[in-house]
């Protein structure tokens, strides 16, 4: 009996040295580093720190680093109160594009707005300027993706397209359009073109994110995410000449 308690005592003991050490090397700067990590606090208040956190949280993705944070009932509990993303994300529905998932990012930390080619409408524009108002949300990136369904749509122009589908198809053609001339794959030159259009126009958007962007005090950016490695590219003709923040 003794010796039973004994070994049990032990194994205990073995197991929460080992979690210390563990926590000693997950809290270490050299950590920190290895996986990219970027403070959450600093990436809210300014959003070309929450890009370089995007950019980290990808690379830990397709390393296979992922840490998986604020994931957990803690987190839950201080979410119950509201919310401070830092980072809002204009998608593609598309189900292999799972933005937590390839950010490497948890509860609260993106507000995500989805549709089909990443085809916005009212609703949508509402949504991220509700994020921009009220959750004061500074980041907004339009991610598109390789082989994207709606812009390969486009590009096909078949006929007789049935329901509502024919309005995601023509807000793309004109990406489409531009880029026909262009060698290589039509759909994915395409998906980079309609990304860059996408962003062009939430620039221009009036009242508010126009205003905020000009003001530098919002930054919005366009990406494309391969699906057959899980990167994610921020495309430079959209990080070009950004505008700081006027005092």
């Amino acid at each position: 009996m003794c010796l039973a308690l004994t070994t049990a005592s032990y194994s205990q003991e073995k197991k929460r040295k080992k979690s210390a050490v563990k926590k000693v090397e997950i809290d270490s700067l050299k950590w920190k580093k290895e996986h990219y990590v970027v403070n959450r606090d600093s990436a809210y208040a300014d959003p070309r720190i929450a890009l370089k956190k995007l950019i980290g949280g990808n690379k830990r993705f397709v390393e296979g680093k992922s840490i998986k944070p604020r994931q957990n009932m803690e987190t839950i509990k201080k979410l119950e109160n509201g919310q401070e993303p830092f980072a809002t994300i204009v998608a593609c529905s598309d189900s292999r594009v799972p933005n937590e998932m390839i950010f490497d990012q948890g509860l609260g930390d993106l507000f995500i707005i989805r549709t089909a080619g990443q085809v916005s409408a009212a609703a949508s524009y509402g949504s991220m300027e509700f994020a921009t108002l009220k959750l004061k949300t500074k980041l907004i990136v339009v991610l598109g993706h390789t082989e994207c369904g709606a812009v390969a749509a486009a590009v096909e122009r078949p006929e007789n397209v049935p329901g509502h589908i024919v309005t995601l198809i023509n807000e793309i053609k004109p990406a489409v359009a531009k880029c026909a001339h262009l060698p290589g794959n039509a759909v994915n030159n395409s998906v980079r073109q309609n990304v860059i259009d996408q962003v062009n126009n939430l620039r221009d958007l009036e009242p508010i994110l126009h205003k905020k962007y000009v003001n530098g005090e919002i930054l919005i950016v366009g990406a494309v995410y391969d699906i057959h490695t899980g990167k994610v590219e921020f495309l430079p003709e959209t990080l070009h000449n950004l505008p700081q923040l006027k005092k």
